[in-house]
């Protein structure tokens, strides 16, 4: 009985030794990280550009026939709250063709310094487009590049408000 109260004795103390050695090396906090500046988001409703949709698809719970459009970024927050996201960077876009709306959707705006930690592929050149077909022709992302945001859109693919495969 002495020789376990002796070893637990002996354990406690090199415990005791061990913490309080860890906590004498290091007493200032981690250096954190930098954090970005602040986004430069324009106000206002802004012309992105013209694009052209190769298919029908879905925006905004809507059918938007293929063709060209127009794409304005609106001064309209996109509602609800994106889960985290900033309001300032989740907006909605309009589609217009002919002076008329056709359509909207949600656009994110992503600043030029985090592209790369968003989007695997080239961007479009400054103050172009692309449009693309994605994940198994399932989805069309529109992206713009204009004055220093990229401004990324993504439908599913098909009108009248819902995707292929619940079509099938």
């Amino acid at each position: 009985m002495k020789k376990q109260w002796v070893l637990v004795c002996a354990l406690a103390g090199a415990l005791a030794a061990a913490g309080s050695t860890a906590s004498a090396q290091h007493t200032a906090p981690n250096q954190q990280p930098a954090t970005a500046a602040a986004p430069t988001v324009p106000g206002g409703d802004v012309a992105l550009g013209s694009v052209r949709l190769p298919r029908a698809v879905s925006a905004d719970g809507k059918s938007l026939p293929a063709g060209t459009y127009q794409v304005r970024l609106t001064a309209e927050p996109a509602k609800p709250d994106a889960v985290g996201t900033t309001q300032e960077l989740a907006r909605w876009a309009e589609f217009v063709q002919g002076g008329t709306v056709r359509g909207r959707e949600v656009v994110n705006i992503v600043p030029q310094a985090e592209i790369k930690m968003v989007v695997k592929d080239a961007p479009p050149p400054s103050g172009g487009s692309k449009v693309q077909v994605l994940r198994g022709n399932e989805y069309l992302r529109v992206w713009i590049n204009r004055g220093g945001n990229h401004y990324l859109m993504h439908f599913p693919i098909g009108g009248g408000g819902t995707t292929p495969s619940a079509s099938r």
